[in-house]
């Protein structure tokens, strides 16, 4: 699973097709990559935890976090700083 910070939606979905593409991977899944930004707009830096707050209380249809699964916590700000965590579920 793959949580973005979404300030653009054409943006993150252009980062997203690319990570599929480095995989080998031609067709977009949305399953990996929820989307909120037309819900929600752009929330800043709550967008992430709100994702993942949603998903745990089963509010964001269609999404999950799998028993030993990993997520990609990623974000992009201005001046091209760059983060991201990987975490596995226990």
């Amino acid at each position: 699973k793959i949580l973005i910070h979404q300030a653009n939606a054409k943006m993150d979905y252009a980062m997203i097709s690319r990570l599929h593409k480095l995989y080998g991977k031609t067709d977009y899944d949305h399953a990996i990559a929820p989307m909120t930004i037309q819900e929600f707009g752009n929330s800043s830096v709550a967008t992430i935890p709100t994702m993942f707050d949603l998903i745990i209380k089963g509010e964001m249809k269609g999404h999950t976090f799998k028993e030993k699964g990993n997520i990609v916590f990623a974000s992009v700000g201005a001046g091209m700083n760059i983060n991201a965590i990987v975490y596995r579920f226990p």
